[in-house]
């Protein structure tokens, strides 16, 4: 019985990843909304139709039947449980043209070529030359 206990309580030490303390559960990253970043924004002129703005845009997460020439693009950003970004975007029509645009986009989009630079750059492939 002694060496049963001895076992278990030799098994059960290796356990400290069980401790509350040490413990953080895993929290994935969870974006909500339209993602409409500064490069979109400037491609918007007034002026624009409706469906211009749309296709720039995307199809806006609240169209509010009791204002019929808004659009509000939200956006926001949950990382290991925390809030990272909350971006607002209010485009207002006139009729069917855009005639204002208030609120903030998040930041331009980086290519992720520009991202890697311990990969070489990658040469032209040579061209082939038949006889």
């Amino acid at each position: 019985m002694r060496a049963l206990t001895l076992v278990a309580v030799i098994a059960l030490s290796g356990c400290t990843y069980l401790n509350p303390a040490n413990w953080h559960p895993y929290h994935m990253d969870i974006q909500q909304g339209n993602l409409v970043t500064q490069d979109d924004v400037a491609r918007l002129k007034v002026g624009m139709t409706r469906s211009q703005v749309r296709f720039v845009l995307g199809t806006p997460l609240i169209v509010d039947s009791f204002h019929a020439n808004r659009w509000d693009y939200k956006y926001q950003l949950f990382q290991n449980g925390k809030k990272v970004a909350d971006k607002h975007l209010t485009v207002t029509f006139n009729g069917d043209v855009l005639s204002q645009i208030d609120g903030d986009a998040m930041p331009p989009e980086v290519p992720a070529a520009r991202l890697d630079t311990s990969a070489p750059a990658a040469s032209a492939p040579a061209a082939a030359t038949r006889p």
